[in-house]
């Protein structure tokens, strides 16, 4: 498994199912084009790619070149790392029906040429720092598994300026790569948490 701090962005839910078992990584989709319009994700993109980078993942068909070219569009380019699947004719087999141009997207693809394409992008092993908050750290803190957790997690990723739709395991991920047990401890006191 590959370990990067930079973003990886691919287009949708199943291309990110297929990428957390190759990288340990914050990956969002953009959920298609939707990425157009979404305020909040594109400012949580330039932001972090500011501080980490970026490594964009899409399909190889006309959508995912406008997709890619967008990003391109507002991050600038020495914080972007390109990974290119080749190609390949072929239907994801969860699909009833071939794509409009008959390839296969991020989530088809055979995982060794995902590894490959990073690679090829280089994209590169990182030693990434984790500061050791777990799942069941949030829990105490009652931001999962709790009648209220919703209610706290939204309030806490709307302080940090993140997407509201950012995943548990990708809030925790963020949250072990930002800051420190005590940093945290004073970003939940600061965003009032505690009193939601």
């Amino acid at each position: 498994m590959i370990q990067t701090n930079r973003l990886v962005i691919v287009e949708g839910k199943y291309d990110k199912i297929k990428l957390e078992g190759l990288l340990d990584a914050i990956i969002i989709p953009t959920h298609g084009f939707s990425i157009f319009k979404d305020k909040k994700k594109t400012d949580f993109i330039k932001r972090y790619a500011k501080e980490h980078g970026v490594l964009i993942l899409t399909d190889s068909d006309a959508a995912g070149f406008k997709i890619r070219n967008y990003i391109a569009s507002i991050v600038p380019a020495e914080y972007i790392l390109n990974a290119y699947i080749p190609d390949i004719l072929g239907k994801e087999k969860r699909k009833k029906s071939f794509s409009s141009e008959g390839k296969l997207g991020v989530e088809g693809v055979e995982s060794e040429i995902i590894l490959q394409a990073l690679k090829n992008a280089g994209l590169e092993d990182e030693r990434v720092v984790q500061n050791h908050t777990s799942s069941y750290d949030l829990y105490q803190l009652g931001l999962f598994g709790k009648p209220d957790s919703k209610k706290k997690r939204t309030v806490l990723v709307q302080h940090l300026q993140l997407p509201e739709r950012i995943s548990k395991n990708n809030l925790l991920k963020y949250i072990n790569r930002n800051f420190t047990k005590e940093e945290f401890a004073a970003i939940l006191k600061e965003a009032e948490v505690h009193h939601v």
